[in-house]
């Protein structure tokens, strides 16, 4: 299957914009990746049509938004290969990693045990744990990356230890756009007796996942990163850790009875979902992954490597651009350093040609320190971008470079 990028552009209506007189060129999905008709139409007839809360109600408006907001749990679900009995619905990816650091960590983690992390990790995928280790007196211990951008097998083999109980990485970096070999890692973390959580942030919006395939046994992502609205995330558990993990917020909705002599719990996955959920981002969520499902990961995935391999292509010998990550197996995106000149700095340039670009440390500190570089620019791409996009991208950067060079 081929993606047809133009085509599929007619369905963003923002793309149409143009910025400081020029045409838009948007790479910064993987901030948060533009949205296209379908996802805004399917919450706009969710609001027009079916709104009213969920489960509890007996009339049939409640009855019509209850079976598509499990609709949308079941189409998500199904997205990464899964079950919806193990489909959290959270705000975000962020939320995921706390859900299951305050939950799970505080019923499992003593002090001595081990949360084992890469040094590319997002500060999502590290603060949760340091405070958890914090409060129970685990020890958060990292480990390096190989020359590929991924997690060093050796150091990790090296890290585990009887006290190892958990491993957090990536699937796919949001810096250097590298594949983390998931199924190699929690076979390594399985055979220490951990377990194994994969922020899957930047990998769901570009590869077919399938969570059983890659043998982890907890994998969050976010919608607003794939298509879809903000404000909503799904956690993926193997059901019988979530059967056994205690609520992370208490309220209406996850409870089963509840007496001033104590209260029981809903079953997950109601139980870790307090208060009214949000519906309509749920179907703009489903509307989402269903329009990644129409078009093809696969051929989502084959775009993003062209794009990504055309970027590199310009960028490569360009005078003072340094780029940063490995040369092969990239996913999404391009980052890169420009000698002398701060990465806002060039940033800001590029916006004044239309291209929008993220400058930055992008929530990986750790990772920006152990490759000795203050700051960042990243391009990154997706399915509706073309590769007159990157060309454009790359004669505004060279200019931009002339302009700096000019005035050094």
């Amino acid at each position: 299957m081929t993606l047809d990028a133009a085509a599929i552009r007619s369905d963003f209506p923002v793309l149409e914009r143009e910025v400081n007189g020029r045409p838009l060129v948007f790479l910064d999905s993987a901030a948060s990746s533009q949205k296209p008709r379908q996802v805004v139409e399917a919450m706009s007839e969710y609001y027009y049509r079916h709104h009213a809360n969920v489960h509890r109600g007996a009339h049939v408006l409640s009855v019509e938004a209850t079976a598509l907001y499990e609709e949308a749990r079941a189409a998500v679900a199904a997205f990464v290969g899964a079950d919806p009995s193990g489909l959290v619905f959270v705000r975000n990816a962020t939320e995921a990693v706390n859900l299951v650091a305050a939950s799970w960590g505080r019923t499992h983690l003593e002090a001595g045990d081990e949360v084992v992390v890469s040094v590319a990790e997002h500060h999502a995928n590290i603060v949760p744990w340091q405070m958890v280790a914090a409060e129970t007196g685990a020890v958060v211990r990292p480990v390096g990356i190989d020359g590929a951008g991924r997690i060093d097998l050796g150091a990790l083999r090296d890290a585990l230890s009887p006290r190892t109980r958990l491993v957090a990485t990536f699937h796919v970096s949001n810096v250097l756009g590298s594949v983390n070999p998931v199924a190699e890692v929690a076979e390594l973390a399985h055979s220490a007796g951990a377990l194994l959580f994969v922020d899957g942030a930047q990998a769901a919006p570009h590869l077919p996942v399938d969570v059983a395939a890659l043998g982890c046994d907890f994998y969050a992502f976010s919608a607003h990163k794939m298509l879809g609205p903000t404000g909503i995330g799904a956690l993926w558990a193997r059901p019988e850790l979530l059967a056994g993990m205690p609520p992370y917020m208490g309220g209406g909705e996850m409870i089963s009875r509840v007496t001033f002599e104590g209260t029981t719990f809903a079953p997950p996955p109601k139980r870790f979902e307090a208060g009214t959920p949000s519906i309509a981002e749920a179907v703009g969520f489903a509307a989402a992954v269903r329009y990644l499902e129409a078009v093809g990961m696969d051929a989502v995935r084959r775009h993003d490597e062209a794009l990504v391999a055309r970027a590199l292509e310009r960028l490569r010998g360009m005078p003072g651009v340094t780029l940063v990550g490995p040369e092969e197996g990239r996913v999404g995106l391009v980052t890169f350093v420009v000698d002398g000149v701060h990465a806002h700095d060039v940033a800001t340039a590029l916006d004044l040609h239309g291209v929008a670009v993220r400058a930055g440390q992008h929530c990986a500190q750790p990772l920006h320190r152990e490759l000795g570089i203050a700051a960042s620019t990243r391009a990154s791409f997706y399915l509706y971008n073309e590769p007159a996009e990157v060309d454009a991208f790359a004669d505004a950067l060279a200019a931009v470079l002339a302009h700096f060079a000019a005035f050094a």
